[in-house]
């Protein structure tokens, strides 16, 4: 393949050098050029490519992507100049592996909360009807039976088309794929051809990357406006930026509610520990999944399937039988005292507040909600009190713990959580910064048939201190401390 086939629709400002070049590979990492190479130099937000064009070319690129042309340009090498580096990376990659995204029907799941659980349930749902599918999420991606390990939610847009391109050659006919707004953002999604795509809501969160809720608002709908008019697009109408992000788009809209009028329609008529029946338009189902966030990521799961032309009785029947992703509300039972232990991803207040109030919700007399909760550090400060907030107005204890504290003073993450707290409030907490220890106590304060959530990580496996991932999994401690209290 040549380097001018793999620029089709990029937008290009000029070239140096002749452009019917053999391509060995793309790169948008200077460590993995080599003899071959085209290097796209993109400026991120904490490195800027340009400034590794020299040191590409000695490691024996043939080409360069960027926005600005070098002072120096060496002879025998291609450059081309272009409108952006990081849109150019997501065609040049869908050109380079083939159009894979032509090969699939792929379809796309964005919103703050709900993402992943959404993903996985439509993966689960169609590998049951039959299909051989792939999925890229935040807790794994797969192809077929294969696991592959995820290291963002997102990957960018070499990888995340290389992915693509295995999925069709190892014969996947649907894809799904959580689309964060740091993948809309930074184009690692431009170039691709969805089938489809659902808005779950949008909530408080990332505010550290996109500065203002609007602007967040605004990524995300771009989604939906570039979507083609064959696909659809299925937006929650109970969200009130849910008919937002279909005013623009070409695609045909579908709406799914528990509360007013919409296409795929949801009554929630038992809630417990059992799982969920309610009614999803019109026809009773009894769900393994519980809780009314989880209605509503049923209700999108089945509009997309019907979009998908598959049979509404069948779809239903085989939801029924499945479980929801790993760490969304996961939950185990103490063999003796009977204490409830859910382990839980939420991470923004308002995903934390859904969770208190799905417990609240289940609970049948009165035992005790014991949350365990911290705030990521290198993310978005202002949360951070609204995290304690809705914790204590929500739980009768609380521990306050680190989270991932990356770069940052554990003490001071909790210091930011605390400014949150009214006199009541703080009657109710205790700070332990250890992860560990705070489960421990947290299981030491719950009595027969209490509740304790860990919340915050989910199915992370590890917890990032000073940029050294440790290994850590809430889920595994809680079993430990359930054995430590109970012989």
């Amino acid at each position: 393949m040549t380097l001018q086939d793999i620029l089709y629709k990029v937008s290009i400002r000029s070239v140096h050098g002749n452009t019917s070049i053999p391509v060995h590979d793309l790169q948008l990492d200077s460590r993995k050029v080599s003899a071959g190479s085209v290097f796209i130099a993109v400026k991120g937000s904490a490195v800027d490519g340009h400034r590794f064009i020299d040191q590409v070319l000695q490691q024996g690129a043939v080409a360069v992507i960027c926005e600005t042309m070098p002072a120096e340009l060496k002879e025998g090498v291609v450059y081309v100049q272009v409108e952006s580096s990081a849109a150019a990376a997501g065609y040049m990659a869908h050109n380079f592996y083939e159009q894979p995204s032509e090969k699939v029907k792929l379809i796309g799941v964005t919103g703050t909360n709900g993402k992943t659980t959404i993903a996985t349930l439509l993966f689960k749902l169609f590998t049951n009807l039959g299909y051989k599918c792939g999925l890229l999420s935040t807790v794994q991606n797969h192809i077929g039976n294969e696991v592959v390990p995820a290291t963002h939610t997102t990957p960018d847009a070499i990888s995340l088309n290389a992915m693509l391109q295995q999925m069709v050659n190892s014969g996947c006919t649907h894809v799904f794929m959580e689309t964060s707004s740091h993948a809309i953002h930074q184009h690692r999604i431009t170039g691709l051809k969805y089938a489809g795509g659902l808005f779950s809501n949008i909530t408080h969160d990332h505010l550290d990357y996109h500065k203002t809720f609007d602007e967040y608002i605004r990524v995300k709908k771009s989604f939906f406006d570039l979507l083609p008019s064959e696909a659809f697009a299925i937006s929650n109408a109970d969200d009130k930026r849910g008919q937002v992000m279909l005013q623009n788009t070409h695609a045909r809209k579908y709406l799914y509610s528990l509360r007013t009028m919409a296409e795929f329609k949801g009554k929630i008529l038992e809630n417990r520990l059992t799982g969920l029946v309610m009614t999803i338009n019109d026809q009773e189902v009894h769900f393994r999944l519980i809780g009314e966030f989880n209605a509503y990521n049923l209700l999108a799961v089945y509009g997309a399937a019907i979009c998908l032309g598959e049979d509404k009785l069948e779809v239903l029947r085989v939801l029924s039988e499945i479980t929801g992703a790993e760490g969304r509300f996961d939950y185990i039972i103490s063999p003796n005292q009977k204490i409830i232990g859910i382990v839980d991803y939420a991470h923004t207040p308002d995903a934390l507040l859904n969770v208190l109030a799905t417990i609240k919700k289940l609970r049948e007399g009165h035992e005790q909600v014991i949350t365990v909760v911290g705030c990521g550090g290198d993310r978005d400060k202002t949360k951070r009190p609204v995290m304690a907030e809705v914790t204590c107005e929500h739980s009768d204890k609380v521990v306050f713990t680190s989270d991932n504290p990356r770069s940052e003073d554990p003490l001071q993450i909790l210091a930011d959580m605390e400014t949150g707290l009214n006199t009541a409030a703080k009657r109710k907490y205790v700070s332990v910064p250890d992860r560990k220890e705070a489960i421990k106590l947290a299981v030491s304060m719950a009595k027969p048939g209490d509740i304790v959530l860990i919340a915050g990580k989910g199915h992370e496996k590890y917890q990032e201190i000073k940029g050294v991932k440790h290994p850590f999994d809430d889920k595994q401690v809680m079993r430990e401390m359930f054995e430590l209290y109970e012989k």
